[in-house]
């Protein structure tokens, strides 16, 4: 009797520290899932981005999060835990997931806003007899351009047009492409070659890609407003041949820049830099 009761006892002392051993390793398990959903809501609270166009998730995170902690008081209760920490973690995702779609949605409205404005203006212009049309535009362009000998006119568009790291063009872009897309449509037989630079900020290889994509960005816009693809070719340059000192923020903002390069009265286009 005496070797079976030692026994027990010591069946039932394994048992008990097993048992402590996994509560522990739940209680850890549970501190990590509750700080990250701790974290995340706080996140998305400091985001007023994230408060304007989603409040109703971040309310939600911040309630199921306040749930989770108190079923954490509550021997047993780890399920719970761990399924309303969880909760309030995909809420907060939720939530800036939503903040980031209506950003995209509201810039998009802007920019459909701004190409219908531009055609109707575009509209308004056409209104203007032919040659009263051509006479201005003349003057216009020889004030915008400049002869660079073996590249031929070169209009540069400036002016902060981009900011840093971005494609998007800024508004007061949209003065002179109006003037460049009406002197193309005076002038069918006529190319052009838009070539996107970009300040020294970030690598060789991103700068080269964000100069594309600003040159892409500017053809596209004259192509809303009229001009054939064909007319425009696109290529980007990065970093190189900068206008102006990259030290100085002054100087960045010249060299994030595109240039347009006209073909002679032919269409003969001048070769690539």
């Amino acid at each position: 009797m005496k070797r079976l009761s030692v026994t027990a006892v010591s069946l039932l002392a394994g048992a008990l520290l097993t048992g402590c051993a996994g509560s522990g390793t739940g209680h850890s398990e549970q501190s990590q899932q509750l700080d990250a959903a701790r974290a995340s809501l706080q996140k998305v609270k400091n985001d007023p981005q994230v408060l304007r166009s989603a409040p109703l998730d971040v309310v939600r995170a911040g309630e199921s999060l306040a749930r989770a902690e108190g079923f954490s008081g509550y021997w047993g209760s780890g399920a719970d835990v761990r399924h309303y920490a969880l909760l309030s973690l995909r809420f907060s995702q939720i939530a800036s997931e939503h903040s980031v779609l209506i950003v995209n949605q509201e810039r998009l409205a802007s920019l459909e806003q701004e190409r219908l404005r531009l055609q109707q203006a575009l509209r308004d212009a056409k209104l203007l007899s032919i040659a009263q049309q051509g006479q201005a535009q003349d003057t216009q362009m020889a004030s915008l351009t400049r002869d660079q000998a073996e590249r031929g006119l070169v209009m540069t568009l400036s002016d902060v047009l981009f900011e840093p790291g971005q494609a998007s063009l800024n508004a007061s872009a949209n003065r002179a492409l109006l003037k460049l897309v009406q002197f193309l449509q005076l002038n069918p037989r006529r190319i052009v070659r838009v070539e996107g630079y970009a300040d020294n900020q970030g690598t060789q290889e991103q700068n080269v890609q964000l100069s594309m994509a600003r040159a892409q960005e500017v053809a596209n816009v004259m192509e809303d407003l009229g001009v054939d693809k064909k007319r425009i070719h696109v290529q980007g340059f990065g970093e190189t041949y900068p206008v102006a000192e990259n030290a100085s923020r002054r100087g960045r903002e010249q060299n994030r820049r595109v240039e347009i390069v006209f073909s002679d009265e032919l269409g003969n286009l001048s070769a690539p830099r």
